[in-house]
């Protein structure tokens, strides 16, 4: 049986003047949205995903804002040219990975008005935006 969960991801205080954005669908099929340009404080992101158990027991997401094998799926923000910026130097993208998330914590986040929050450094070590796999990661958590 599927369920639907709810996800915010906040993008922590990014380089100002840099476009990004959601990525929906993957391959060369693929549109970006909730595009923003970064100021000043940090871009929030919301999106659903559903919920199956996999063939191990253990909780696969879905949807269209799920990308990779169903173990190590994850989110993808666009960033620069990639989120269709024709006036920037960046062109990276951000992966969030959905990796710890648990059947506690979907049962948690399925309650109410809840939904799994995670918070993301904007900023690179080399100052531009951040890029690849987001590291160090703190996890989801339940909010509201």
């Amino acid at each position: 049986m599927e369920q639907e969960l709810n996800f915010r991801i906040i993008l922590e205080s990014p380089p100002a003047g840099v476009d990004f954005g959601l990525q929906k669908g993957g391959g060369n099929d693929y549109e970006v949205v909730q595009k923003q340009r970064s100021k000043t404080g940090d871009l929030i992101f919301e999106f659903s995903a559903r919920v199956k158990e996999g063939k191990d027991g253990e909780p696969v997401l879905l949807g269209p804002f799920t990308h990779g094998p169903p173990h190590e799926r994850f989110a993808y923000l666009d960033i620069g040219t990639y989120a269709g910026q024709t006036d920037t130097p960046w062109s990276r993208r951000l992966k969030i990975p959905f990796r710890d998330i648990t059947w506690d914590l979907v049962k948690k986040a399925s309650l109410g008005a809840n939904l799994l929050e995670t918070r993301v450094p904007g900023k690179a070590k080399d100052g531009g935006p951040n890029c690849a796999t987001v590291k160090p990661f703190a996890g989801w958590k339940v909010t509201k």
